[in-house]
């Protein structure tokens, strides 16, 4: 069976979950925790990604992510790539160290966030880490210490997740604490961690007691979320890759998206592969970049390539195109 895309876009928010190869350890020591999470801070810091939950086991990891200006499966590729470079070169080992495919899990923020928060960081308990939710608080390898205020990670949203307690810290670490220790009881909770069964608050018995009744609710394991959630996601990543195909089925590449843009501004082609100023020549720059990578599917990477910048521009181009776009009415349809 062919594998679904990812699916993303800005502010989306996914429960991320990486997996050693064959199920081996990828991290054997506090050092290569440390190193991963060197890593990370630097990699979320530039994307602007946030971070509201995380935890490192010996053989996987869970991040709760929310996009940022970066795309999270470039976030991704970056720090698994490079952690690996890094891993093997210090344990004198060759080969792939995660499995080929970390799972990304797009998740409705207002249902499940604080349900997931908790998830995320009870699995330092659930996985025989530490032997209760005393010494998880002591844990430094999970989110749950910097919300305890017993760590500091600067790139961690703890106020963000606290907010969804209380607006007094000390009252929402309360809250936050017993909403946490009320969960170490349901143990695992597939419902949370993919299978492409429907992602709803009630779980498996609501979705037997509805197909009982003949009820049937739109589901992805890409997705978690109501069945409203789950059309509303499908609907905009099928549009998009509608308008791809329809796109390069015609034949269209990134030279003709420099000519409509170019002539739309009264450019030459030319002005806008160059490196000019003109405010002319940046905003036809910006539509290109979002254009080739949101309606031909093209990596950032190719993009900055083609253009003669670097991954960081073309990033903040799309998002800045996009805007663009959307606020002069700039429709690629209407050029071709």
């Amino acid at each position: 069976m062919p594998r679904q895309a990812r699916i993303d876009a800005p502010g989306a928010l996914h429960h991320i979950i990486g997996r050693g190869i064959e199920r081996r350890e990828i991290f054997k020591d506090d050092l290569d925790r440390n190193n991963f999470l060197t890593r990370f801070d630097k990699i979320v810091t530039e994307s602007h990604t946030e971070c509201y939950a995380w935890a490192l086991m010996p053989n996987h990891f869970h991040l709760l992510l929310k996009t940022g200006k970066v795309p999270i499966s470039t976030v991704m590729r970056r720090l698994l790539t490079g952690y690996a470079m890094g891993f093997n070169i210090r344990h004198q080992r060759s080969g792939h160290l995660f499995q080929n495919r970390y799972k990304s899990i797009l998740c409705q923020e207002n249902v499940y966030l604080k349900e997931l928060v908790r998830y995320i960081h009870l699995n330092p308990l659930r996985g025989g880490l530490v032997e209760n939710l005393k010494a998880l608080g002591r844990f430094r390898y999970s989110g749950h210490t910097a919300i305890m205020n017993k760590h500091t990670f600067t790139w961690q949203r703890t106020g963000d997740v606290l907010a969804l307690f209380s607006d007094r810290p000390e009252d929402a670490r309360r809250q936050y604490l017993q909403f946490v220790k009320a969960g170490i009881e349901q143990g695992q909770r597939p419902d949370l961690t993919g299978g492409g069964l429907i992602r709803s608050s009630g779980g498996w018995s609501f979705v037997k007691a509805m197909r009982k009744a003949g009820i049937w609710l739109k589901s992805d394991e890409r997705i978690l979320g109501d069945s409203e959630f789950v059309d509303a996601v499908l609907a905009d990543a099928q549009e998009k890759l509608d308008s791809h195909y329809a796109l390069t089925s015609q034949g269209v590449s990134i030279d003709q998206l420099i000519e409509f843009a170019a002539r739309h501004f009264s450019l030459s082609p030319e002005a806008v592969y160059g490196r000019g100023k003109n405010r002319d020549t940046v905003k036809a720059r910006r539509i290109v970049c979002f254009w080739a990578v949101h309606r031909l599917g093209m990596t950032m990477t190719a993009v900055a390539n083609k253009l003669g910048v670097s991954v960081p521009t073309v990033s903040l181009s799309v998002s800045k195109g996009e805007r663009l776009a959307r606020k002069e009415d700039i429709s690629l349809m209407r050029m071709k």
